[in-house]
Order: structure tokens, then sequence, then C-alpha cells
């Protein structure tokens, strides 16, 4: 039978589109621990790989392998990291070893003999349809092979990565730490710890990987744009919980401008166990972003655990999603640049969903006081001509709520108290939206009205916010409706 090749997969299966980037990295390092880029990776193949722990049907069969002499057993596992290709199966020596693997999805270790094998990539469920087929050579090691690249681009075109993984001994206090840059529309980049204070990798370009050792503990890492200080604008944070005794692999993979790009694939770093007392598999993360709504509050700092976040935050903010270790997280909003000023500590329970901790209430008031509201976010796709939008009361002075269009006559929310919050979804279109007091009737004062663009296939949230009556309180932050964009398709 007659094999398909790459572009006709591209053809056949089309592309979808995506935005990401990430990085990997730990606060407590010094400079001199920065990975030498590129020092595990061997570019070997062109074609594309995907793999997800759940998609393993069977391990290897060790009578197909090709007999060169090797001895003992390699370890080998497959990653999928190419942002606009298909979910594929994996074939060594014509025996199936995985299927339907996704993008993002990292298999468990296989056993195969050392030696020679003939590696082939499909259209999962088409094993006519041939993404790569090419020969792999491993010795008695650990392996990762992962596909990066675009089957759209020939700028960055798709191949696998041949990675040596060091998955030795590392001592109980310490964790390693690897960094492959997978987002093929990023530049190369720099990782930094500590706000910028510990360079962790220097100038990492697409396609390459290195390693590090580190405290353990739990670190913000911010991705950066590679500069000779190390100090570039932060394209994303990522928090992340490194136990001591373990290896890690992050992944950055996705699209940085997924607007320009063929695929949703979302830049994102994905970090995987190889081995160690963190056990195996991938590394759960949930998306957080802060909100300060607080409107009596000065700027302050968030730390998840024992690491800055986010620094420096105004009223009115909102920050963009952060990648964070799912469970219960301590959270811990200071004054800026005033670690021991406190205005709250307590945990937060983190899933694997989007999450944003709006900052509400007031420093000076016990009626309305400064608390967390940790709010569970809807972004799944609303559809091509619908939209999504979310209300969030954090006005602390003012009475619950109805929210209308069209003069009245379109009640979106109806009777929404302070640090309540609700979701509707409307026809894309430009509205003009009324806040009223609460009646039964839904025809109460309008107390402000705000021209509002809601486009199709996006979600939104409108936050509340400021006093009614400024000259009566605390502070002069007057009432608002800050409408932010949290997710688009």
């Amino acid at each position: 039978m007659t094999r398909k090749t790459r572009r006709d997969l591209l053809a056949a299966l089309g592309a979808s589109a995506a935005v990401g980037l990430a990085g990997c990295g730990s606060d407590g390092g010094s400079t001199d621990t920065e990975a030498d880029d590129g020092a595990d990776e061997t570019d070997a193949m062109d074609g594309e790989m995907d793999t997800e722990t759940d998609a393993m049907d069977g391990g290897m069969d060790t009578d197909t392998a090709t007999d060169s002499g090797m001895g003992g057993t390699a370890n080998v596992r497959v990653a999928h990291f190419s942002p606009d290709a298909p979910n594929v199966d994996v074939y060594v020596n014509d025996d199936e070893v995985l299927s339907d693997v996704p993008f993002r999805a990292v298999s468990d270790y296989m056993e195969l003999p050392a030696g020679t094998h003939t590696v082939t990539i499909t259209a999962a469920g088409d094993p006519d349809t041939v993404a790569f087929e090419g020969e792999v050579t491993v010795e008695a090691a650990d392996y990762t092979i992962a596909a990066v690249g675009e089957l759209s681009s020939e700028d960055s075109e798709f191949r696998p990565l041949i990675l040596e993984d060091d998955n030795s001994e590392v001592g109980d206090d310490m964790a390693r730490v690897r960094l492959v840059h997978a987002s093929p529309d990023a530049p190369a980049v720099d990782v930094t710890a500590g706000g910028g204070d510990t360079v962790l990798f220097d100038g990492v370009p697409f396609g390459e990987s290195g390693y590090v050792e580190v405290p353990a503990g739990t670190y913000t890492l911010g991705v950066r744009g590679d500069t000779s200080s190390n100090d570039g604008d932060v394209v994303a944070e990522f928090t992340v919980e490194l136990t001591g005794g373990t290896v890690y692999t992050g992944f950055a993979g996705g699209y940085l401008s997924p607007g320009d790009e063929d695929a949703q694939a979302p830049f994102d770093l994905t970090f995987a166990v190889d081995s160690g007392a963190g056990g195996g598999g991938l590394v759960e993360t949930g998306s957080v972003r802060v909100a300060h709504m607080s409107p009596d509050a000065p700027n302050v700092d968030v730390y998840v655990g024992d690491s800055q976040a986010l620094s420096d935050v105004p009223f009115g903010a909102v920050s963009d999603y952060m990648s964070v270790p799912t469970g219960e997280r301590t959270v811990t909003i200071t004054a800026a640049g005033d670690a021991d000023t406190v205005a709250f500590e307590g945990p937060v329970t983190v899933g694997t969903g989007d999450y944003t901790v709006v900052a509400a209430g007031e420093l000076t008031s016990e009626d309305t006081e400064f608390q967390p509201l940790v709010l569970e976010d809807d972004n799944s796709d609303p559809g091509g001509n619908m939209a999504r939008l979310r209300v969030v009361h954090g006005s602390p002075d003012a009475p619950a709520v109805d929210v209308t269009a069209a003069g009245g006559d379109v009640v979106l929310f109806d009777g929404v108290a302070f640090g309540e919050s609700g979701y509707t979804t409307v026809e894309a279109n430009d509205y003009t939206v009324e806040i009223r007091g609460d009646t039964e009737s839904n025809d109460g004062d309008v107390v402000a009205d705000y021209d509002v663009s809601l486009n199709g296939g996006t979600v939104y949230t409108a936050f509340a916010q400021g006093y009614l009556t400024p000259d009566d309180e605390p502070a002069d932050e007057s009432f608002d409706l800050n409408v932010v964009q949290d997710a688009s398709y």
C-alpha cells in the first residue's frame, strides 16, 4: 500500500492554531549554574510525534529490534510538542507502541533494546498517512524523543529531537531541571527566578535544551526574551514546586503569538517528572491570575508559597494567567516592597482549570473586610457568533445591582451583590451596558452606563470596581467597569 507523505498529512488533516512559550528553572541557584545550550540534544529526524501517558497500547516487541551489536536496554519516552500537528500513532519496527497521542502529551518510559530501530509516526488511526519515518539509535540509557517544529512551516520544520536524559541521583535537598525550548515562534529566551535576580537559563534558542541543579522549593519563573543582561520583558511566568531528589523536564511549547499562527496551542509550560522522589508523569497545573479590586489598598505584592509571583500590582490591575501546581497553595498578599505588612494570608485550592483570585473589600472597613475571592473561570469556547460575559461585583459601597442592556429591555444580570459574580452568554455585538440598583422589575435608576464591544468566540470578565461615592470613602477611586478579555477562539 502506498503511504502518503507529510505534505499529504497536512493537506488531509489541516492545521489548528495556538499561542505559547514556556520555560523552567528555580530560585536559589547562581549564574554559575546556567545551562549549556544544547548540551543534551541531537537533532536527528524530520517528522512528527505525539504521546500521552494514557495513550500507550502495550510495550515494545523486543524480538523486532535491529541487532546492532549493542547490549542492554534503553528507556525511551516520546513527547508531542508540534503545535500544528494532529494526534498521532507511534510505531517501532512496525509495532504500534503509542496511539492517538495529543499535543503536549509526554509518555511514560518504555523499554527498548539498545540498537537501531525504525520509528514511524502517522496520523492517529491512519497508518498510511506518515508524518515521519526514520532510524533511531539508542544505547543503554534514558532518552526523550520530542517531536517539535511545524508541519506547515519550512522555517521551523517538523522534526524529532533525540535528548539523552540525565536521571542520575540528585541530592535530597536539590532538584535537577531541564528546559526544552519547543515554541516555534519564540526567540531565544532567558529564564530567571527571584524577580530576575537569579539567571537559570541564558539565551536558549528554539530546539535546544540544558540542565541546571537548584535547591528544592517553590519558585516563580520568568521567561524573557534573550538579552545580554538577562533583564528582557517577562513574556510568561510559571510557579513550580520542585521536590528534593527529583529530576524534571519543562517543555516550553505552543505559540507566543497565537493570532498569527495556524493552530490553537497556547503558550505554556508542561512539566514532567523524570525520576526521583517526585514520582513520574506530568506535573498537573492550573492557570491562576490575580485582580486587585480593593480601592483603599496600596499597591501589593503577591506570593504563592514562599515565591513572589507578582510585584507592585496597582488597584484595577488584572494579571495574565500564571501556571501554578495543583493542590492547596498558600497565597499571601502584602504591601508592595514590604513583605512584613500582610493584608491577607491563607490557603487557596487550585485544580487543573482556570482561576481568578480577586483581592476585594477594604483594609479600613470591617463591613467589607479585605479578602480574596477565588473564582473558577469558564474559558471554554462560547461559539463563533457568541460571547460569554461575567460580571464581578467588587465595589464595596454599592448595593446589589442589576445589569441591563438595550435601555433595560435585556437583563444580563439580576441582583448581583458585593462579592458575587455570574456568567451570561450573548450574541457578539456592541452593547451599552447599564448598571442599576437592584429592583424586582430590573428598572432601577441607572447609576452608570458603558459601551462594550463583545467579539464572537471570546470570553470576558467585567469587574465593577471603585466607590459609588468616593468623597465619602477613604480613597478617591470612582466607580468604573473594568472589562478584560479572558480567552479568545
